[in-house]
């Protein structure tokens, strides 16, 4: 199953991180090929997003499906494709390092079924950790610039 995982350091409170992560309004957009996301219920949502696989671009629709919420540590969940034959799971986990110093670690797997599995799960390999490794750090940069906002009293 091709995948990847990327941690971060970030200073804050994994309070601070949780908060963030816990509610996909706020990391969605940050999804790279972000289109639009739209929320079912609190433990569901469809997203659609621009994917370039290999010399071919494509727009995709995945149900998210939360497993798990974990206060503070752990949102786990599944994806399964709606317009494409592919599944996965992932996750965002923080751990403390110091009362105000956090390390936060994305993680995602999908694999594509099908006929056409075995051509696009080798390029997976390839742009999923680079996805995550994305995700990961532009989080990272929304977390402190909405600390930085809060801190200016904005």
């Amino acid at each position: 199953m091709p995948g990847g995982s990327f941690s971060k350091e970030v200073d804050v409170p994994i309070e601070v991180v949780w908060g963030f992560v816990s509610d996909m309004n706020k990391w969605a957009p940050l999804v790279p090929g972000y289109i639009e996301h739209k929320v079912l219920n609190e433990k569901q949502s469809t997203w659609k997003f621009k994917g370039d696989v290999g010399k071919l671009q494509k727009t995709v629709s995945m149900r998210i499906d939360i497993v798990e919420w974990k206060r503070p540590t752990t949102v786990s969940f599944t994806l399964t494709g709606l317009s494409e034959n592919v599944t996965g799971r992932g996750y965002f986990e923080a751990r403390t390092i110091t009362d105000f110093q956090t390390e936060m670690t994305g993680n995602l797997n999908i694999t594509a079924k099908g006929l056409m599995g075995p051509v696009i799960n080798p390029i997976l390999k390839t742009l999923v950790p680079k996805a995550v490794r994305r995700l990961t750090e532009s989080i990272v940069v929304k977390i402190m610039d909405n600390q930085r906002q809060v801190a200016r009293g904005y």
